[in-house]
């Protein structure tokens, strides 16, 4: 075996079977190995940024690790914006990037750039291969890191390495299990919630992600005369019948303040401590009131799950009965869109089962508010703040869970990004429904304007939040990509753009013009 093939055998042993991929000639014993060893299939992405947020998506919703594979540092480097978004999202994730033979390393090639540099910040290993022999044991490790962590894991594989005979298949790592929290700590939160005051749970990560960790979180709140929220930009929260409504913390800090007024006690599920997107002038990084007391039950990467369980019995929830859920009253929207008109659509044609892929700030913002009233589902967010990733984690998505439908409710700023996302979409045949919330804008930096006093931005300031000069044509961009794509301009029409949308197999756009 080449080392490559060894590397690649390894992977697929431990169940790995997609590999999203923009390789170059550094990688292209790994590109023959696709063809000589079965089991991991491998999907083009005309951006390393479709790659990576693709990776993003896929592992988001199987929990299991997508491999990437890049070419060299700038490869790589063109992929960090989503792969910071991956590590916010604590999804796990291999990246094997291609690097120069082992002695052409030191020649300065054009190139050529610190890889381990660029891959510390977004990753949670980082390795290098030391030759053919030792390569798949390599990726063995950095499996492992990846599960472990439930961050990405970086290997960076000289092509020497790759191509050399020599290579093996290593043992197969299994998934390590989440680290438990032990029992002092469930007393000691168990003793808070029964002291009497007002306290309220923030769930996060696992907690929100699986249907028994909120009903659960309910039991306990209900319980105890708590709240139960959950933490903004959760990689992937479940919603449907038979799940409490969990309202998400907003977006702006003085209002995640005030979401805080009148409790007690935070406690910690899976979450961190809320922190402002930005630092604001005269307003603290943490935007909770003052006296909060805040304690942790679960750590992010701990198991939230058996953590709740164990504190429902310490504090004698377990058979709690639910609340009885009151979902929200949506009703179809008609004449002149508007962001909650899109929402309303959405809610009203999305299929049982869908994934939504919501990307927005402004124009998005109202889907979660309403979103109980749908059918079962689950959301994925926008968790590290860098644009560009609807497109990608919906690509992702859809190949992870390709009986489900899959809806991108998509800003069209941050669309632009990654755009070429629809050609891997039209490509593999995957059933995305991309919904562009078009107004021609960075509405958001609008709003921070606002909010610095700029009520009148001059033109430097204005031409820097308008995309309207040219405006973008959505419908020829997804064409040229291979996807159909309709434009509606009122709720009528979205409503019937969605529903023959969700009729048809493959992906389909839709430009909702605002």
């Amino acid at each position: 075996m080449k080392g490559s093939e060894g590397l690649l055998a390894t992977a697929a042993a431990a169940g790995v079977d997609i590999c999203f991929a923009n390789p170059g000639t550094t990688e292209i014993p790994l590109v023959e190995a696709f063809d000589q060893v079965p089991g991991v299939r491998a999907v083009l992405g005309l951006s390393e940024g479709v790659v990576t947020g693709a990776a993003d998506g896929y592992g988001r919703m199987t929990g299991t690790p997508a491999l990437t594979l890049l070419h060299l540092g700038p490869g790589f480097a063109n992929g960090i914006a989503n792969l910071h978004n991956a590590r916010r999202a604590r999804t796990p994730i291999v990246n094997i990037v291609g690097e120069h033979a082992s002695w052409h390393q030191s020649a300065d090639a054009p190139l050529s750039s610190d890889i381990e540099s660029l891959a510390n910040p977004v990753s949670g290993w980082v390795g290098r291969t030391t030759s053919a022999a030792a390569a798949s044991g390599e990726f063995a490790e950095a499996y492992l890191a990846a599960l472990r962590n439930r961050l990405p894991a970086t290997l960076i594989a000289a092509a020497d390495h790759m191509w050399s005979q020599g290579g093996m298949p290593a043992t197969a790592p299994s998934a390590p299990e989440r680290p438990q929290v032990d029992e002092q700590r469930i007393a000691e939160i168990a003793k808070v919630l029964s002291a009497g005051r007002r306290p309220v749970l923030l769930l996060g990560g696992q907690a929100v992600e699986d249907a028994a960790g909120i009903r659960t979180a309910v039991r306990i709140a209900t319980k105890a005369g708590a709240a139960v929220l959950a933490e903004r930009g959760s990689a992937r929260v479940e919603r449907g019948p038979g799940i409490p409504p969990v309202r998400m913390l907003p977006y702006f800090p003085e209002a995640v303040t005030e979401a805080f007024e009148g409790f007690s006690d935070l406690i910690l599920i899976g979450a961190r401590t809320p922190v402002s997107f930005f630092g604001y002038k005269g307003q603290p990084s943490h935007p909770l009131p003052d006296g909060l007391r805040v304690h942790e039950l679960a750590g992010t990467d701990a198991d939230a799950l058996n953590a709740l369980a164990a504190l429902a019995e310490a504090t004698g929830s377990a058979a709690e009965e639910l609340p009885k859920a009151v979902r929200p009253a949506v009703t179809a929207p008609s004449g002149p869109l508007d962001a909650d008109a899109i929402s309303a659509a959405i809610v009203l044609t999305q299929p049982e089962n869908a994934i939504i892929v919501n990307e927005g700030v402004s124009s998005s913002a109202s889907y979660p508010a309403i979103a109980d009233a749908a059918p079962a589902h689950c959301e994925l967010s926008q968790t590290g703040g860098a644009i560009g990733m609807g497109m990608p984690v919906a690509t992702g998505a859809a190949i992870a869970c390709p009986d489900r439908a899959v809806i991108n409710l998509q800003a069209d700023g941050s669309a632009a990004y990654t755009v070429q996302a629809l050609w891997t979409q039209a490509r593999e045949s995957l059933n995305v429904t991309t919904v562009i919330c078009s107004n021609s804008r960075y509405r958001i930096l609008d709003q921070e304007l606002q909010r610095a006093g700029i009520d009148d931005p001059g033109a430097a300031a204005a031409s820097m939040t308008s995309l309207g000069d040219p405006a973008l044509d959505w419908l020829a961009v997804a064409r040229g990509f291979g996807v159909e794509a309709v434009r509606v301009t009122t709720g009528e029409d979205l409503i019937d753009a969605l529903t023959r949308a969700h009729q048809q197999p493959g992906p389909r756009l839709v430009e909702a013009v605002l």
